[in-house]
């Protein structure tokens, strides 16, 4: 993909922007607050969290705008992604991450493992975001892949800034995504399949169809069988399998002679044994984060030495697996299944025999990886395409680690935030909806016909992601799709595909930079038109 960067007609500065400046650091921590308000709103009211990203870049390029001296310095690009990350980290962590683990032990009576249960979901959304940190730009989560939401953050900050034809084409794209939406056209769908993988958004596109209309089709409810939990049980297993071929396999060290060149990279800059110790060193953190859960929430006293042992190494192997799972999705089709993954684990555990109290500490810090892990990654891409595609890597390391402060300083307001509020939501019945889901399914038990449907299809699961290799990422993409209810999507994403083809036939690959853009703008205007759609509904 050729993402046009900043640096192409701004220059590189030579050094990063600090989140620590007092002005961007107090405008930082204001939109954090309100991020907490917006993600806790929607999840709440509405059920989603729409992605916050280019929301927050939008607000950064008017902030820049005013002429007050508490912006000034905010007409700097680098700045505007540190605001954008922010607010972006705040929406997804206190909503996904910290209110809707919490919600569990409530619904369940047990106020008494609140505390535990916020305590681990904190621990778990810092480990989350560090992983992902340590690991982009990696063999597996290389900088140069989709990241969709990162490529339209990074299109609306570069054009709001150049202005230009190529702004004239993001706002008619940003128009039409916005008008599809309200239209109830999936406009961000259409986008990414003309920036993505054809071979993944194809089986991503599949799914979704099959999901929508099997049971038409045949009266067979692919829910009720555990179909597309049983293939992305296969599919994910493949693929974490993949990862670890592609930690042995990757160079051990980047090509720092072009890096030196300034030469912009498309090879991944993180060797692969580096990716090896940044996954044992999260498991490792998520294995003493159960740990301290469980004897925390005193759960020790209901399952035997043996059985608390195999808890805590299952709760830490579902933890790093699930965000795994997730980031994938993400990469490759902007949507991450990250209430399936916790909720095929839950299954899982419920197969394996943990008695209900841990069950739903277990979903609870499941849940809490994978959304700050992909979100995490749309942040770092939209960073790194306007660093200027690691053509100076002391520059994108700078500002890759000042966007990782900025995630740090969103997570934190919206925890103090999430801590001081939720008794006042969760009193008036705001409750997360999946957090419903979660608990029946805890109290509805497992049984045998259950592992049968799960293990019969993780059969075709494997064999589809076997076959379409680490970097289509097909199973985990059709098991993505066959997750989601929304059959718009599937024929949204087929006309996309079949229109990318043509184009790319008649007019040749050159005009794929153009595409980007208008893609870009699909993707912008439709989470912008879903953002106020949401925040309407939530009223």
């Amino acid at each position: 993909m050729n993402d046009r960067t900043a640096g192409d007609t701004l220059g590189t500065p030579r050094s990063h922007p600090r989140l620590a400046e007092p002005g961007t650091f107090l405008l930082g921590a204001l939109m954090a607050v309100l991020g907490a308000i917006i993600g806790i709103q929607l999840i709440t009211r509405v059920g989603v969290t729409p992605n916050s990203s280019v929301i927050g870049a939008i607000v950064a390029l008017t902030l820049a705008r005013i002429p007050i001296a508490l912006f000034r310095g905010m007409g700097d690009l680098h700045r505007q992604n540190l605001l954008q990350t922010v607010i972006s980290g705040a929406t997804f962590g206190g909503a996904n991450a910290l209110l809707l683990p919490i919600g569990i032990p409530w619904l369940m009576g047990r106020t008494d493992l609140i505390g535990p249960m916020f305590l681990g979901a904190c621990l778990a959304l810092v480990i989350d975001a560090t992983i992902l940190y340590r690991s982009f730009d990696s063999t597996t989560f290389p900088a140069s892949g989709l990241w969709p939401s990162g490529v339209a953050t990074a299109e609306v900050l570069i054009s709001g800034d150049e202005g230009g034809g190529r702004a004239r084409l993001l706002a008619a794209g940003g128009v039409a995504g916005g008008t599809g939406q309200l239209l109830g056209i999936p406009m961000d769908v259409f986008g990414v399949c003309w920036i993505g993988n054809a071979w993944a958004l194809t089986m991503f596109a599949v799914g979704l169809l099959l999901r929508a209309y099997v049971p038409e089709a045949t009266g067979v409810d692919l829910n009720g069988l555990y179909v597309p939990h049983g293939i992305m049980i296969g599919a994910g297993a493949v693929a974490l399998g993949q990862m670890l071929v592609a930690v042995r396999r990757a160079p051990p060290v980047a090509d720092f002679a072009r890096q030196e060149s300034g030469e912009a990279l498309d090879s991944p800059t993180v060797p692969g044994a580096v990716f090896g110790r940044v996954l044992g060193g999260g498991f490792i953190a998520f294995l003493t984060t159960a740990t301290l859960i469980a004897l925390l929430a005193g759960v020790t006293s209901e399952m035997s030495a043996p059985m608390l042992v195999g808890f805590i190494l299952f709760a830490a192997t579902a933890a790093l697996v699930s965000e795994l799972v997730v980031g994938l999705s993400a990469m490759h089709s902007g949507w991450f299944p990250a209430f399936a993954t916790a909720l095929i684990f839950l299954v899982i555990g419920m197969l394996l025999g943990f008695p209900e109290t841990p069950l739903a500490l277990l979903v609870g810090f499941t849940a809490a990886t994978g959304p700050a892990f992909a979100d995490m990654g749309y942040d770092l891409k939209a960073g790194w395409i306007l660093r200027g595609r690691g053509s100076d890597p002391d520059f994108e390391r700078a500002g890759r680690r000042q966007q990782y402060f900025a995630e740090m300083l969103g997570f934190a307001v919206a925890g103090l935030f999430v801590w001081f509020s939720w008794e006042r939501y969760f009193s008036a019945d705001l409750v997360p909806p999946l957090d419903r889901v979660y608990v029946s399914t805890v109290a509805a038990g497992a049984s045998p016909e259950l592992a049968r449907y799960l293990l019969l299809w993780a059969v075709p699961g494997a064999i589809v992601q076997f076959i379409g290799g680490a970097t289509r990422q097909m199973g985990v993409l059709l098991a993505t799709g066959l997750l989601i209810l929304n059959p718009a999507a599937g024929w949204t994403a087929i006309v996309a595909l079949i229109l990318r083809a043509v184009i790319i036939r008649r007019y040749g690959a050159e005009v794929q930079s153009t595409m980007y853009v208008a893609a870009g703008g699909f993707i912008a205007g439709s989470a912008v038109a879903g953002f106020g759609s949401g925040v309407w509904r939530a009223r």
